[in-house]
C-alpha cells in the first residue's frame, strides 16, 4: 500500500489508510506501506496499528514549508524507491492511497513488472493549492494538471475506487475516467459510545483538521449568533495551521469564553468528546467522505452538516439532522437551534438514525470488498451510503 499521508498525520486519507492496513492484517495478509518519513528518521521497520503489525517502508521526506505538519517525499526519488521495495516484498497488490508522489511511483513500477493495481483517491487538487503562495489564476492552472497528473497513474489500475459516489463522480469530472467504484472508508461503529441519557447542557463538536476548507469561521459566526438561553459550548478538536486564526476571531466574536480549541487529543479523549456532545457540526465544503462525521454518527449524535461533496450521504435532512448552505452563518446557526430546541423524543429519534445510518458503513464490509478488488473478482458497486431524498426522487 501507497499512501502520501499516513499515521501519525491527522486526515481522513491517513486515518483511512492506516485502519485498511491493520484490518487486512487482521484478516491474515502480510502488509507492507510505502510512506513519507514522520521525522529524519528512515527505514523500514514493523508499525502497530489496532493492535496489528504492519511493515512500513517510511521513505526520506521534508516538511512542506507553506503547512504545519505535512511531509514529502522527493518527486525524483520514488520510482527508484518503487522498483527497490517492490522487487523485495514481491507484493501481490498494489494499492496506492494517491497519485501526487508514492502512489504515482508506484504505480509505474508495479505495471512494469505486471502486479494488479488498484487506486483509491482522496485527493481534491483544490485543497492541495490552498497552501500554495500563489495567485488565483496560476492554482487554476496547478488544478488543471494536477488532474492530468492523477489520470496517469489512475489509468494504470485495473480497479478505481472513492469513498462515496459523489467523490467517484467527482474524480471522474475532473480525470475524465469512468467506472469508479463507491467504496465507504468504513468505521467500526463498536469503539463508539452513544449516550441516550438526559442532556445535560448544549456542547456542539467539531472534529477534524484546522484548516481553511474546513470553514471553522463560519461555525464560530453561528455560534456567536446562536440565542443565550441556549447556553452552548463549541468544542474544536484537531490541530492546524489556522488555529490562531480562529483563536483570534473567538475573541474578536466575544464568544471566546464559550469555545474550546483542544488541539490533537487521544483517541481515548476523542471518543469521550463525541459522547459528551450534544450535536456534531461540520461546516467543510471539501469532504469527500468525512470520517469524523461517521464517528459522530456512530455515537448516536444528530449532524449539521454543509450541503456540500459527500456530506449529504451521510446526513439526512430533517431524519438525523439538516443541512445548512455552505458559507451561511445564519442558516447554520439556524439549523443547530432547531436540533437543541427539539423535543427530548424527537432528539433521541434523531440519534437513533444516525446509528442506522452509519451501520452501512462498517469497515468488515469495506475491507471483504476491497480483498475481492484485489483478487480480481467481479464486484457490483457497493455505494455503501443511502440514497439522499434529492436521488430518491430522481429514481422514483
Amino acid at each position: 500500500m501507497g499512501a502520501d499521508t499516513f499515521s501519525p498525520d491527522v486526515n481522513g486519507s491517513a486515518k483511512f489508510a492506516e485502519h485498511l492496513a491493520s484490518g487486512l492484517a487482521s484478516r491474515g495478509h502480510d502488509v507492507h506501506v510505502v510512506v513519507p518519513a514522520a521525522s529524519r528518521a528512515h527505514g523500514t521497520w514493523t508499525e502497530e496499528y489496532d493492535g496489528q503489525k504492519v511493515t512500513a517502508h517510511r521513505l526520506f521526506s521534508l516538511r512542506w514549508p507553506f503547512h504545519d505538519w505535512l511531509r514529502f517525499v522527493m518527486p525524483w526519488t520514488i520510482r527508484k524507491n518503487s522498483a527497490r521495495i517492490i522487487d523485495e516484498v514481491q507484493p501481490d497488490v498494489v494499492h496506492f492511497q494517491s497519485h501526487i508522489v508514492v502512489g504515482r511511483g508506484l504505480a509505474a513500477e508495479a505495471q512494469k513488472r505486471g502486479i494488479r493495481i488498484i487506486g483509491t483517491n482522496h485527493v481534491m487538487p483544490e485543497n492541495l493549492t490552498a497552501f500554495m503562495p500563489i495567485p488565483q489564476a496560476a492554482k487554476d492552472v496547478v488544478i488543471k494538471l494536477a488532474w492530468k497528473a492523477a489520470r496517469r497513474s489512475f489509468s494504470k489500475a485495473e480497479a478505481v475506487t472513492a469513498p462515496t459516489r459523489r467523490a467517484a463522480d467527482f474524480f471522474e469530472r475532473g480525470t475524465g475516467m469512468t467506472n469508479t467504484y463507491a467504496i465507504s472508508c468504513g468505521i467500526r461503529a463498536s469503539d463508539y459510545t452513544p449516550d441516550f441519557g438526559p442532556r445535560e447542557g448544549n456542547r456542539i463538536l467539531f472534529v477534524g483538521r484546522v484548516a481553511p476548507e474546513k470553514q471553522i469561521d463560519v461555525l464560530l459566526k453561528a455560534v456567536q449568533m446562536l440565542p443565550s438561553d441556549l447556553d452552548v459550548h463549541l468544542d474544536v478538536v484537531g490541530g492546524g495551521d489556522q488555529l490562531k486564526n480562529l483563536q483570534q476571531l473567538a475573541e474578536t466574536l466575544g464568544i471566546a469564553d464559550r469555545v474550546s480549541f483542544t488541539g490533537r487529543v487521544s483517541d481515548e479523549e476523542l471518543r469521550a468528546s463525541y459522547t459528551r456532545s450534544t450535536v456534531f457540526a461540520m461546516p467543510s465544503i471539501a469532504e469527500l467522505q468525512s470520517i469524523a462525521t461517521m464517528e459522530a454518527l456512530a455515537s448516536g449524535l444528530p449532524v449539521v452538516a454543509a450541503d456540500a461533496m459527500a456530506l449529504p450521504h451521510l446526513v439526512h435532512d430533517g431524519e438525523n439532522g439538516y443541512l445548512f448552505t455552505p458559507g451561511d452563518a445564519a442558516d447554520l446557526a439556524a439549523k443547530l437551534e432547531r436540533v437543541l430546541r427539539l423535543p427530548e423524543d424527537e432528539l433521541q429519534a434523531m440519534k437513533r438514525e444516525s446509528l442506522d445510518i452509519v451501520a452501512a458503513h462498517d469497515i468488515d464490509r469495506t475491507l471483504a470488498t476491497f480483498e475481492r478488488l484485489y483478487r480480481g473478482e467481479k464486484v457490483s458497486d457497493p455505494a455503501v451510503s443511502r440514497p439522499s431524498d434529492e436521488e430518491r426522487s430522481s429514481a422514483a
